[in-house]
This record gives structure tokens, sequence and C-alpha cells, in this order.
């Protein structure tokens, strides 16, 4: 790929938020996408590193050395050690990383580099980066850890910075091996207080329960167990604490701790400490520090550098616990790291917007910028089109700036908005800038120092994706004709982005890969080669070529870098080679015109906000006169938005000016609109006078009939879509309402309701009831049968034995005459008493309590079920009341009509709760909003109208009921309830003639008249006293029957709270049960808790045993060869002078002076040492070790120099002492690592024997932790919880006939019925103590006298023993064995005798072999005989059975005829055996008779005296 060329990078800028270190005095470096780049904070000089590998995660530096590393940022990522200035690789480190680095330090005292890797391991590691050797690690510990610190004084201490807690990790050392030990820091409160656990970490039993038993831990409650139980029962019931922000070790290895809250704490790794130096809650604390939050932290000899949330930087001076503040400067912006140099004479602080500043107090308390290139990604980079190559970058914060062609940063505007592209032009220097509200901003860049905003437009309602300068009108050929059949090889991670040179002659390709391709457009193939940024942040964004196509551009996606490199073509000859630069030439010629006039025009425009261009802000208000209410309508609707775009702009301006053009004719047709309308609304008004037939349709006047069919469309798809809406919401309702109806109606077998009271506001609801599902029958059958089971074997086992069962069983048995108290509920009074519950003194076992629940919530089922069936005979016979009570008001109201009396009758209804069905009905009236009916129904109420017209008519022309009702009111008979309405008619002549011209026959008619109107007046008199009586009877029954169901109903009532009670007293039980489970639970999830920490401390005991034994073989042999070592040192010293024998002695005495002179290294180093370090004073752990040998042999050089030596001494003889003397002080160097050495094995083998007995006490605790928990267990089973029921207070005197008379009262002060009430709650109490201590008293003596009778017992069994050991038979053996005091040799003896036996025994059993063995072949032998007679005997033998055939065939011939006469002689004998048998039996018959005719003759000789016997 290089064959063709190369790129190499000129500069990169940017900055990734990351840390920023020193790796000399006078250089910085930090990360830049994925290179690194080194700055010289006096030069200002940049140079860039690029990373072997892919990008650059985490880095750090050894300052004293020149050494730093860094990570890569891929799978299974390396980690590289580089030394500055040569840059060159020292080593590459492979972990066991699998994602990345979180962080990175290295070791001031060694070659040591300690890193914490991220998910999914988090493992702390040590490297001895010098060989790649790993020293020790530790997974799963660097969660949430951001930072690593060694501590400078001793690399065996590793500071760990996490988000919530900080850590000390301790690398305990044994010659080669290494271990990472924690110790964690326990920080204080956010209030300062310390931080105590809320519970003990150890659990012993008590003496007494509290009211909820034992208490426990609360992992055992929440039922956690493992190694993250306790740290979030941690987090869950500890208070909040600190949470660090910076660490910095102290000269003493302290640490100072800041912390986000404003707290700075002292830490001491060593014991654990805390002290709080500064607490920003306290009244005295300092004001300037109260704002602080203390983001980062270094140490200097004149005190601590402290860095806040304000641009303030503090020097502090602590002394003991107080802080002042010594030194304060002012920064322009926040920063959030602060570091010294090596030389500790440059202060460096660092902010994440991408600022640096650099302070030397020594020199000036001036603050010195040193780099300001911000931070935030770069959504687009260009290099404009002429000859000084200038970049523009635009970040997507609207940061705009230019950069020069050597990467300095020459000037930013700030756009105040999100961008989102650029482009630059090239006929003028000005770049166009997209935002992502839809602007383009127009920037001019004349004055690179001060680049100015001198236009916006805004082109869309959306963002601007993509900016492009039209370039077709200044060159024809700057299109490339590719042939689409040629395919070449892309980036393996798309999408790719395309750049053609400004001469076409070279082609650039970026993707999400990071890299960059150039190809020659002639060969495809061939391409050019460079790593620009990271694939992990996604890559390059954006490419562009400078007007030479020498310099190339990039920006990345998310990498926050932007890389300028040069590219460089191999091959070509000098015509070639400039092609791409006279092109630049030739093209700055020809547009060198155009550039000079666009310039001019862009430095004439004024700042964009500062004063608008001419006609920018120019207005017109333009008045439409508005005669249609549509159109206005339609005008509102098409308004353009409060920022209209500029096509809009240009629409309305094209609007305005046709108005102006055509007013006059648009003002005559509005006119003439006008005229015709006013025409159309006469001619609807005259429509509507005229009659039915003749009488238009509205439609037939409208004129424009395709404008009122759009809006019959526009008007119907709005109806359609608001039904739609209502639809949906009523099906959205509906769905819910059956949802609601489902969960709470039809699930439930007895519903709700109520029965209220006729005349007081009394009211009883019923208990709402579910079906029981099947698993809850079936559990409750399966208790019923197991406790039927459990009766009868209880009946069999009291029928074998009932005392033992009344002793151990007392409530099994006699369940039924349990009383209330004890069973502890009245749900017996109500009849609802369960014959399977279990007695309250026998509820051991959890099944047996499961058991108990189940028939406990059966028994609250039976009560509300018996109570409801109540309830509904209540509630029917209401129901039937108030029928009764409408047929009786019916009567009423008959009567009160004939009596003409108009009163209200009190006529009562059920109302919703008590008949709750009626909800789900909907009667018309409850709906206020007009019905809508569709067009059918609308139909079908116009024909149901005209029916019922056509019934009405048909009646009113019914000449039959006319003339009845108008003879007979419409009735064919009187009835009695229409007698108070007759009246009897006088005689005609009454009213035709005065009194005084009646004859006698009218006079007597009068009189008759009379005598019936006052019969008649009598008969309605008594008749409507007697209407008045059935009247009053029936309000009276009604009264009576009301006020009878109102005390039903009150009885009810008692009913309920009883049920009520029973209820409450069942779930009490049931709650105390469940409790009661729970506990056991709880118990059990610690004793398993317990049981897991037992068996880890176990395995871990069983480790350090192994370790530990190990470790000491190990300081075994080192202790060997450290003695060997050292002997040989000493015979060095004694064979000093026999090394010098010729040489006369008081010469080899002073020679032997100058052989025990040592060298001061130390000393003399620490004179000539003078600088600013605070940790200079201090001895560096492992640094005089290492290096000690060294710094001697180079010291000894001044001693072997010919200036020491004694005078008249032979020069050889002085270079054999300096020899001699050399091998000496090497041999006690070797001796005094060693030692050193060997105290460190020790050590470790000690701690790792002082954490064997702490795990072996912690195994203690465990156990005895277990046992107390076993016990407490065991009590509180034994222990259980008893519901009784006892008699509450009552009022013995009545309170209704109470006279407030106080004549006879004293009136006393408040504290001397206190005073009472206290003394007779104090012999209340004493009362109580002493019927407590009576009950102990009694309890310790029934104690006593038990343990009385076990001693008694014990007693007996060991009188016991003690005889049966008297009379022990003991053999010789064994009397010999107990009467010899000396046993050991006894047993000496007995084992050597036994040795000699085993000797003479394996000697016999020997021999014995050997015998056998001989034996064994001669056996063989015979056995070898007998074979070969067996084959012979064999052959013998079937000649033999032939022979034997042939005479058994004769003799069975020959003996037929003696067997003929063998079996009729045997015959003959069974014969005679068979009759001699019978004669037998016939004899022994005879005799039985006989024998039992004397029994029943004794019999009955004796019958008299047994009866007179039983008489008696």
């Amino acid at each position: 790929m290089d064959e063709i060329g190369s790129l190499e990078i000129r500069w990169i800028q940017g900055f990734t938020n990351k840390n920023i270190e020193f790796v000399d005095d006078k250089t910085v470096f930090y990360t830049c996408g994925s290179h690194i780049c080194f700055l010289n904070l006096e030069t200002k000089t940049q140079s860039v590193l690029q990373s072997p590998g892919r990008g650059v995660g985490a880095l750090t530096a050894n300052t004293h050395s020149g050494m730093f590393a860094f990570s890569e940022q891929k799978l299974s990522p390396s980690i590289f050690v580089y030394i500055f200035p040569e840059l060159h690789l020292k080593n590459e480190l492979k972990g066991t990383a699998q994602l990345d680095y979180t962080s990175l330090t290295l070791s001031d005292c060694g070659p040591y580099l300690g890193c914490c890797s991220s998910l999914p391991d988090y493992t702390i590691t040590v490297w001895n980066w010098e060989n790649a050797e790993l020293l020790c690690t530790q997974p799963q510990a660097g969660r949430e850890v951001i930072s690593l610190v060694f501590n400078p004084l001793n690399w065996l201490q590793l500071c760990a910075l996490g988000t919530s807690l900080l850590t000390v990790w301790n690398i305990e050392k044994s010659a080669s091996f290494h271990l990472l030990k924690p110790s964690v820091i326990d920080l204080p409160a956010t209030d300062g207080s310390l931080v105590e656990k809320l519970w003990p970490t150890s659990h012993t039993a008590s003496e007494q329960f509290s009211y909820f038993g034992p208490e426990m831990p609360p992992s055992a409650i929440i039922g956690l167990r493992g190694d993250k139980a306790e740290s979030i029962v941690t987090k869950l019931c500890t208070k909040a604490r600190l949470t660090p922000t910076a660490i910095c070790w102290t000269a003493t290895s302290e640490l100072y701790v800041g912390c986000e809250e404003g707290f700075l704490l002292l830490v001491d790794p060593e014991r654990l400490s805390i002290s709080v130096l500064f607490n920003p809650t306290t009244a005295d604390a300092t004001p300037e520090l109260k704002q602080s939050n203390f983001q980062a932290l270094a140490l200097n000899r004149n005190g601590l550098i402290a860095v806040g949330k304000e641009n303030v930087v503090h020097c502090l001076q602590i002394k003991g616990a107080q802080i002042s503040i010594t030194q304060t400067w002012q920064l322009e912006g926040p920063v959030t790291t602060v570091m010294y140099s090596p030389d500790y004479e440059t202060l460096l602080l660092s902010s994440n917007m991408g600022q640096i500043y650099m302070l030397n107090p020594t020199r000036s308390e001036k603050i010195v910028k040193v780099l300001d290139v911000l931070s935030g990604n770069f959504v687009a980079a260009a290099l404009l089109q002429y000859e000084k190559n200038i970049c523009v970058s635009v970040r997507d914060s609207g940061e705009l700036q230019l950069w020069s062609a050597d990467g300095f940063c020459l000037s930013s505007l700030s756009l105040q908005a999100e961008v989102t592209c650029l482009a630059c032009c090239p006929i003028a220097q000005y770049a166009a800038v997209g935002t992502a509200t839809g602007n383009v901003l127009f920037i001019d860049l004349n004055m690179e120092q001060q680049p100015r905003l001198v236009h916006q437009v805004l082109l869309y309602h959306r963002p601007v994706d993509h900016l492009v300068q039209d370039t077709d009108s200044i060159s024809s050929h700057q299109v490339v004709q590719l042939q689409p059949e040629q395919e070449v090889k892309g980036h393996p991670l798309g999408p790719a982005s395309l750049v053609l040179s400004p001469h076409q002659l070279w082609l650039a390709s970026v993707g999400h890969d990071g890299l960059l391709h150039i190809r020659e457009t002639t060969s495809m193939e061939q391409y050019i080669e460079l790593q620009c940024h990271s694939y992990r942040l996604c890559g390059v964004r954006s490419v562009s070529f400078s007007a030479d196509s020498q310099t190339l551009l990039t920006a990345g996606f998310n990498d926050g870098s932007l890389v300028c490199a040069s590219l460089r073509i191999k091959g070509l000859d000098a015509g070639e080679m400039n092609s791409a630069t006279q092109y630049s030439q030739s093209m700055n010629y020809f547009l060198r015109n155009i550039i000079i006039k666009e310039n001019a025009v862009l430095i004439n425009l004024p700042e964009w906000g500062k004063e608008s261009p001419a006609g920018s802000e120019k207005t017109e208000e333009t008045t439409v006169d508005v005669t249609e209410q549509d159109e206005s309508y339609n005008s509102l609707l098409s308004a353009p938005s409060s920022h209209p775009t500029w096509l809009e702009n240009r629409q309305e301006a094209v609007v305005e000016e046709d108005n102006e053009k055509y007013s006059e004719t648009k003002k005559n047709l509005r006119k003439r609109m006008k005229e015709m309308r006013d025409i159309i609304q006469e001619m609807i008004r005259e429509n509507e006078k005229a009659p039915e037939m003749e009488r238009l349709e509205l439609q037939e006047f409208n004129l424009d009939v395709e404008e009122q069919k759009r809006l019959d469309v526009i008007m119907q798809q709005e109806v359609t879509r608001v039904r739609n809406e209502i639809e949906l919401e009523i099906v959205e309702k509906c769905y819910l309402r059956d949802v609601l109806k489902r969960e709470c109606w039809y699930s439930m077998k007895v519903k709700g309701r109520a029965v209220k009271a006729f005349h007081s506001e009394h009211e009883v609801k019923n208990y709402p009831l579910k079906e029981r599902s099947e698993k809850e029958l079936e559990d409750l059958h399966r208790v019923e049968n197991m406790r039927t089971l459990e009766k009868a074997a209880s009946s069999v086992k009291k029928n074998s034995n009932t005392t033992s069962v009344k002793e151990q069983e007392p409530g099994e048995g006699g369940h039924e005459a349990e009383s209330d108290a004890v069973t502890g509920s009245y749900s017996a009074q109500l009849g609802c008493s369960n014959p399977y519950l279990y007695n309250q003194f026998s509820l051991q076992t959890t099944e047996q309590k499961v058991n108990q629940i189940i028939l406990l919530q059966d028994m609250i089922y039976r009560v509300k079920t018996t109570f409801n069936a109540e309830f509904e005979a209540v509630h029917r016979q209401k129901v039937q009341e108030l029928s009764r009570m409408r047929e009786r008001n019916r009567q009423i109201r008959e009567i009160m009509v004939e009596l003409e009396i108009n009163e209200m009758l009190w006529e009562p209804s059920l109302d919703d709760s008590e008949w709750p069905e009626r909800l789900f009905t909907v009667d018309d009236s409850e709906i206020k909003a007009e019905k809508y009916l569709t067009p059918e129904q609308k139909k079908e109420e116009e024909v149901k109208k005209l029916e019922e017209q056509r019934r009405l008519a048909a009646k009113a022309d019914n000449v039959r009921e006319r003339a009845l009702g108008d003879m007979m009111d419409g009735v064919l008979e009187v009835k009695k309830e229409d007698f108070l309405k007759t009246e009897m008619p006088p005689p005609e002549f009454v009213l035709t003639k005065p009194d005084v011209q009646w004859s006698e026959e009218e006079k007597k008619v009068y009189k008759e008249y009379e005598k019936k109107s006052k019969e008649l007046s009598a008969e309605k008199e008594k008749y409507k006293k007697s209407l008045e009586t059935e009247m009053k009877k029936l309000q009276a029954s009604t009264k009576d029957a009301t006020e009878r169901f109102d005390e039903t109903l009150k009885k009810l009532f008692e009913k309920k709270i009883k049920c009520e009670m029973a209820i409450y007293q069942e779930e009490l039980k049931v709650t105390f049960l469940v409790y009661s489970i729970h506990m056991e639970e709880v118990m059990r999830n610690r004793e398993l808790e317990l049981k897991l920490r037992l068996e880890k401390t176990l395995a871990y005991k069983d480790e350090l045993e192994e370790e530990v034994k190990k470790h000491e073989r190990e300081v075994e042999l080192f202790h060997e060869t450290y003695d060997s070592l050292l002997a040989e040192d000493k015979v060095l010293d004694k064979e000093f002078r026999k090394e010098f024998f010729d040489i006369p002695r008081h010469v080899v005495d002073h020679l032997y002076k100058l052989f025990k002179r040592r060298p001061r290294v130390q000393k003399m180093r620490t004179q000539t040492d003078n600088n600013q370090n605070p940790f200079k004073d201090q001895s560096l752990c492992g640094s005089l070790a290492s290096n000690g040998l060294g710094k001697m042999l180079m010291a000894m050089h001044e001693l072997d120099a010919q200036e020491n030596m004694p005078e008249g001494l032979n020069p050889s003889i002085w270079e054999r002492f300096c020899l001699v003397r050399r091998t000496k002080v090497e041999s006690e160097q070797k001796v005094r690592v060693k030692a050193l050495a060997l105290a460190e094995m020790q050590a470790f083998l000690q701690k790792r024997r002082n954490e064997d007995k702490t795990a072996q006490q912690e195994i203690k605790n465990l156990t005895d932790e277990l046992e107390s928990l076993h016990k407490e267990k065991h009590r509180f089973l034994m222990d259980i919880m008893i519901q009784v029921l006892l008699k509450q207070g009552q009022v013995e005197m009545s309170t209704s006939d109470f006279t407030p008379d106080f004549s006879d009262c004293v009136l006393l002060d408040r504290s001397v019925v206190e005073d009472l009430n206290s003394s007779i709650r104090a012999l209340g109490e004493q009362k109580i103590a002493a019927m407590v201590e009576t009950k102990d008293l009694r309890k310790g003596i029934i104690q006593l006298e038990w343990e009385n009778k076990m001693k008694r017992m014990q007693i007996e069994d060991l009188k016991t023993k003690a005889r049966d050991i008297q009379m022990l038979r003991l053999s010789e053996d064994q009397k010999e064995y107990l009467n010899k005091t000396d046993r050991d040799s006894r047993v000496s003896k007995q084992v050597s005798t036994l040795k000699k036996t085993i000797a003479f025994q394996e000697k016999t059993h020997l021999k014995d072999l050997e015998i056998r063995k001989k034996k064994i072949k001669q056996l063989s032998r015979q056995a070898a005989m007998k074979a070969e007679k067996n084959a012979v005997l064999d052959q013998q033998i079937h000649d033999m059975q032939v022979t034997v055939a042939e005479m058994r065939h004769i003799y069975q011939a020959a003996a037929s005829e003696e067997n003929q006469v063998a079996k009729t002689e045997e015959r003959y004998q069974e014969i005679l055996k068979r009759r001699n048998l019978k004669d037998i039996a016939r004899a022994q018959g005879e005799e039985l008779a006989f024998l039992s005719a004397e029994v029943e003759r004794l019999r009955m000789k004796n019958f008299p005296s047994l009866n007179q016997l039983k008489h008696n």
C-alpha cells in the first residue's frame, strides 16, 4: 500500500477530556483521538505519537524516569510502555482484560505498573513492565474504580479511587510471590459523622424475647445470602456517605481525600483512621472553602494545592486540624486537574474544556494559558482554497475556529447555535455553516484574527444536512468520468465518503473504521493508508483537500480530534510532481480578480445583529379586505409561521407586488361579489316565505358547486375523524367497564349491598365474597382429611393410654368443652365452630401452622357466609315490606281521593346501596345531552308518530265510547267509591215554583225528599268515618311494620358487631401465625447464611494452612541460604590476614582498618539534593535494596584511588587489597539484600499466620452464633403466642338518671389525683413485681427439685457403675497392664517382641511357600499321569457300556415271570393289613361309646351339687 506514496501527520489538534500527565520537567502529554500529543511548555512545540494499536485508552507516566504507558481500545487490549524522548517501545503487556482499561499508574519506586480493567472482569493487576511479568492480580476488585495511584514512597501501597468508595491495596511480598490485600476506607456520612453499622456483626441469644420474637439482622429478614448480601444491606440500611473526588499521598504515607460535598479528609491507611480536616457545614468553616468541592489536589513543600468548582486555586497550609489559606490564584474558567512537574517548579492546571494553564510560583504569580483548543466533537473541517492553507472547523457546540498551516489556533467565533455542516467558498474568503434550526450562517474570514458573522438565511424548518459550493461556473473540467464496471476494495466499516482532489488526479475515501485511503484515479487498486481516528468512536466524519492537493484534513466523529496530513507520492518526475501545485497556481491566477472583488464586498458588509443590511428589516403592512368568512378562515389556516423561510419571504413579496398591481381590479371584484351576495340572500329569504311545494332547496342557491362539494368532503372527513375518535373512546371506556365488572362484580359470589332502617340512620352492610378457587377448596379438603386422620389416631392412642394423652395433648380430645377464652374468638357463639381446628397450645410445626391458617380462613368465610344468609333474609323482608307498604299506600290514596284529601304519603324505596344492580341501568332521564339518531332511526320514529296519530284519530270517531262517556261518565255501573259524590236531585217544582204555591202533594213530595236527603247525609257521614278509620288503620299498620323491621335490623346490626369481632379475632390469629412462619423462615435464612459463611471460612482456612506450610518451607530454605552466605561473609573477614601474610603486621593492621571503612552514600546524596520535592527527605521503599550495590561500588572508586593508599605500600599489594575489599563489600551487600528479603518473607509468613488465627476465631464465632441461633429457634418454637379473651370493664351504675349536684363536692388540685394515681400505679407495679418474684421462686423450686431428682438418679447410676466395676473380672494380662507404671518400656518391649514374631512368621511363611510350591509341582506331575490313565479308562468304559446294555436286556427278559409272582404276594399282604386296621377301628369305636356314656353318667351324678352351689 505504501508503494505509490505515503501520508505523514503534520499536526493534530483536539482534547478528549482525559487526564494530562508530565513526562519530564518541561513536557506534558495528553490523548488526542487515536494519537498522543507531547507539548513542550517552554517552546510550545508539539510532537505526535501514533498508537501502535487501535486507539488510545487510559494513560500514565513516571516523571522521574521518563517512562509513559497507555492502553489501546479494542477487544483484549494491550498496554504499551514507551520511553521519552526517544519514543521507543520498551514492552507490550498483554493482560486478561476483555474490553478496556479504566486506569493505569506507574510507580516512582521501580518498574511497576498498576492497571484496572472494565467490565466484565473488573480486575486490578500489578505488572513488572521491564520483563512483562504479572506480579499479582485481583478479579472483581475494580468495580467503580476511576483512578489508581501508587504511593510515591512505597510501591507496595496502591490507592483505588472509586465513584463512591476508597480502597488502599497493600501488596504483600514474599520473595517472588506477591499478594494483593484490600483495606476499605469507611468514609464518613454526608454530615461529617462516622457511620456505624445498624446491627451487630454477631448475634447472641438473649434471655428474654421481645414482643415480636428474636431480633434478626436485615439480611436474614430480606432473605439475601452470599457475598453481595452485606454490601446490599449496607447500602439500604446505612446513611449516605461522602463521595470522594480527589486523592493525594502525603510525605508520611497518608492520604488527603477531597469530597464532592466539600469535605477534606486525612486518611491513615495503616490504622484505617479518618480525620475530618475541613467540614463546610460547621459555623466556623472558612467561607472561601465552603463552595469548593475539591476537584483536584496536589502536594508541595509549602502546603496543599486545592481546586474546586469555582475558578479559584487555593494553597492550603495544614497544621494538625487547622487549615489556613496562604495563597489564592484566580482563573478564567474552572479546572479539573492539577499536578506538579517532576522538579516541583511548575504547577499545571487543565480543564475538561481544552484549556491548559501553567504557574511557576518561584518566578511569577501570573497564571499563563499554555493551550486553548476547546473540547467537544468536530462537526466538519475544511481548508480554504488559497495559498495560506488556513483550516476552518466547527464543533457541535457551535464554536468556529481558524487554524494556521502549522496547527496553531488563530481565532475562534461562537455561533451560539447547534451546527450540522460546513462549506468554504472557492472564490471568496467566507464559510457557510448550516444549523439544526434550518439557518445558513455566512462568516467573513478576511480578517483571520477576527472572523465575523455577516449574514443569516433561514432556508428550512428542519436541520440543514449538507452544504456544497457550486463550482460549475468556475471550471468546466471538474467532473471525472468513472467507469461503472470498475470496482475496488473499500473500507471494512461503512459507510464511506469520497472526496476528489482539486486537480482531479487523487481520490480520498474515509469510513467508520478511521482509515484514510488515497488512490490515483488512473489506478484505483493501489492506495495509501493512514489510521487517522479510532473505529470505536465511529471513525472519520469528513475529509478535505487543500488547494495544492498536498495537504488533507480529517475530522473524527466522536474523538474530538482534527488531523492534518501531508501527501507524498513516489515514482513521479518533476513535472508530474508539480502538477497539483501548478493547477493550484493557475486557479489562483484565474480567480484572483474575482476573489478580490468578492472579498471587497464581504469586507464592506456589517456584522450581523449590530446593523442590518438595507431592506432586511423593511416590512410592509398589507391590509386585506376580507368580505367572506370562508376566505378569512382559509387565510388563517394558511398563515405562515412566525419565522418564515427565505422561500416563504420571496412568495410573500410576490403576493404583495401582485396586490399592488391589481388592487383596483380586486376592489371592483369584491364590490360585485358583495352585490351578488345581497341578491342571493334576498332570494333565500323570499324562498323561505314561499309555500312548501314551491320552496327550493338551499343547495339550489349555491353558485360554486365544486367548492361546496369540497367543503362538504372536508366536513365529512372531519366528522368521520371525530366520530372515530369518539368511538375509540367509547370502546376504551366499554373495555374498562367490562374489566371492572368482571373483576369487581361478576367475580363476586355475594355482591356487596346494604340495608337501611326506615326511621333512623342505621345501615347494615353485608360481606362481599368471591367464589373460592379450586386450589383453596383442595387445600381445605386436604387439611380436613389430615385432621380427621390425626384425630382418629389420637382417639386410638387415648383409648390405649388415657393418662399419657391427657398429659401430652391436653387440648386434642376436649375441643367442644373449650371455652371462648382458650379458643381466643367468639366464632363458636355464632355457630361457626370448626372441629378440625388445632388447639392453640399444640401448634409446633410449620405445617400445623399453615393448616391452622387455612382452617381459620375457612372459619372467617363461614362467619361471613352465615351473616350473609341472615342479611339476605332481612333484605327480602324489607323488599316484602316495601311491596306491602305500596299496596297500603294505594288503598290510602283511593280513600284520600274519596275523602278529597290532598296530602303527601310517605313511601320509602330502595336506594342504590340497597339495590346496586340498578347502577348498571341508565335511564333516559340521566342523559342530559340530546340523543343522536341515525337517518334510519329518524325514519322509524316518523313511522311510529304517524301510526300513533292514525290510532288517535280512529279512537276519536268511536260513537259507543262517546255515548258512554256522556251518559254514565264512562262506566256501566255505579261504584261504591262514588257513593260520597251522589246527590239526590230536588223535585222540579222546587226550582220552578215558590214555597207558597206548592200543593199538598208537592209538599208531601218535598218532605219525602228532605227525609231521604237526611238519610243520605247520614249514610255519607257513616261511610266517610269508616273510610277515615280504615285509612288510620292502614297507616298504623305501616308504622308498626316499619318499626318491627327497624328492631330486626337493630338485632342484625348487633350480630354484625359480633361477627366483626369474631373475624378480627380470627384474623389476629392468622396474623400471629403468619408472623411466626415468617420468623421461622427468617431464622432459617440466618442459619443458611451462617452455614455458608462457615463453609467459606473453613475453605479459606484450609487454603491458608496450605499457604502457611508452603511459605514455612520456603522461609526455611531461604534461611539456610542466608546462613551459608553469612558464613561465607564471615570467612572473608577471617581470611583477610591470611591473604596478606607476607606483609608486616603493623601494615596489615592499617590495611584492616581501611578494609572496614565504608563510604556514606545516603548522606552524600542528601547533602547534594536541593529541590522543592516534598518527598525528598523520605527514603523510597525498595530503592536502596535494588540500587544499593551499584551506588556503593561507585562510591568505592574514591576509596580505591591512589591518594588513599598508605605510604610505602607496594601498588600491586594495594590493587590486591582493593580487590579483596571490593569482594567483601559485594558480599556484605548480598548479605544485606538477603537479610531484607528474609525479613520480608518472615513478615509475610507472620501475616499469613495471623490471618489463620483470625480465620480460626471467625470459625469459632460462627459456630457459637449457630449454636445460639439453634437455641433461640427452639425457644421460639416452644414459646408460642396464645390469644386469650379477657372480660373487659363494665359500668356498674347507670348514668341516665345522674343529677349534676356538686353541693357536697370538694375541689381538689389535679396534682393530688395524679399523685394518688402514681402511688396506686407504684403499688400495682410492686404487687406485679412480687407476683413475678413469687412465680420465679416457685419456678426455681420446681427446677431445683427436678435437678435434685436428676442428681439422685445420677448417683444411683454411678453406684451401679462402681458395683459393676468392682465385680468385673480381669485377666492376668489386664492386671499386669494396670499394675505396671513403666508403660512406655512395656510398649517398646511388646513392639520388639511383635517385630521378632513378625520376622519369624515371615521366615516360616517363606518356608511354607516353598513347600507348597514343591507340592504343587508334584501334584501337577501326578495330575498328568492320572489324565493319561483316565484316557485309557474312558476307552474301556465305552466298551463296557456296550456289554452292560446287552446283559441288561437279557436280564429283563428272564426276570419278567419272577416279577409277576412278587406282585401277587404284595397284593395279598396289603389286603390282610387293611382287614386288621378295620378290626382295630371297630374296637376303638366301641370303647369311645362306652367312655362317653360313662362321662354322661358322672355328669348327671354331679349336677345337683353344682346347681346347689350356683343357688348359694
